[in-house]
């Protein structure tokens, strides 16, 4: 649990600065928007299913987290929005990264109150 909490409040404090550095807003609709997809992809695919189940191979999550990413920069470049410049792309992989570690972190959390509930119902 601590070290789940400390890996939130870190990579808080590391977005905050990276945004700051590369002067991206992130209070708008865009911006979380983009910052959720990428989080929750890197959460479930990264994370989940290739770190901690080991049910994915990393070199098949990669790929389907490019398809996914190149498919939301395609739909923003037919609404005529273009994120695609090099401080974008670097904040992209942290936010990829940060969902993946935190992720990783919090599956066992989740099996943990699982047990404890199906010990409950016994």
């Amino acid at each position: 649990m601590k070290i789940l909490a400390a890996s939130i409040v870190i990579g808080l404090i590391m977005l905050f600065f990276l945004d700051a550095a590369l002067k991206i807003e992130n209070l708008n609709q865009e911006m979380l928007i983009h910052n959720t997809l990428r989080f929750f992809t890197g959460f479930f695919i990264l994370g989940i299913r290739v770190w901690y189940k080991r049910s994915l191979k990393l070199g098949l999550a990669l790929y389907i987290i490019l398809a996914l990413l190149l498919t939301d920069s395609i739909m923003d470049f037919l609404r005529e929005i273009n994120n695609f410049r090099l401080e974008m792309l670097f904040h992209d992989s942290f936010m990829v990264l940060w969902g993946a570690v935190i992720g990783y972190f919090y599956t066992p959390r989740i099996k943990k109150t699982s047990r404890c509930q199906s010990a409950l119902k016994r």
